[in-house]
């Protein structure tokens, strides 16, 4: 399956139900640096983002070292001002269920969340698992760091004015994807 396949699957379920969801444009807020580089407005969350970073074994000199760039997210629907992040096996870790407890509520459905990665982590904590990331030094360096990232969108989004939903799709299925988007996209969707 080609990058990027469950993301279109995703958008294109939300159209069918006349949801519009567009590439999510890269913001500065959410960054290489993560926590320690956060604006003004999101600064509440740097202590919980600062203990998961501590708790995933992350090295503040190497995540202050990094070029300095905007991190991807997945889609957006502008009307609502929503980012829709499609998370796939490699989120579901056990690293991810560590950071789930810091997560606010309405983000994450953190039940369903802990569950998931309860069943999939056996797998996907072995998905790349001696792949590096710098920010996390060691074995899981980058389901480390994707944990950590997924954490810094749940916590700084909505800070930053912006409504967060997750579409959990972890058997990288685009039939799965296209179900989970169509059956709960609309609702989650929808204006206040």
């Amino acid at each position: 399956m080609a990058v990027g396949d469950v993301e279109r699957a995703v958008a294109g379920a939300a159209a069918t139900n006349g949801v519009v969801l567009v590439a999510m444009p890269r913001v500065d807020w959410l960054n290489t640096h993560g926590h320690f580089s956060l604006p003004k407005a999101a600064a509440s969350a740097t202590p919980v983002l600062q203990r998961a970073f501590d708790d995933l074994g992350g090295n503040e000199d190497e995540q202050r070292s990094k070029r300095w760039g905007s991190l991807p997210s997945d889609l957006l629907h502008l009307e609502s001002r929503t980012m829709v992040e499609v998370d796939e096996m490699q989120h579901f870790t056990s690293f991810r269920l560590l950071t789930l407890r810091a997560a606010p509520s309405g983000s994450v459905d953190r039940d369903r969340y802990a569950e998931l990665c309860g069943r999939w982590s056996p797998k996907s904590d072995r998905y790349r698992a001696s792949k590096v990331a710098m920010g996390f030094p060691g074995s899981h360096g980058r389901a480390r760091q994707r944990a950590y990232n997924d954490l810094l969108r749940d916590l700084v989004a909505p800070l930053m004015g912006y409504r967060m939903v997750r579409v959990p799709v972890p058997g990288f299925s685009v039939d799965e994807a296209y179900a989970a988007a169509a059956d709960r996209l609309p609702r989650l969707l929808a204006v206040r």
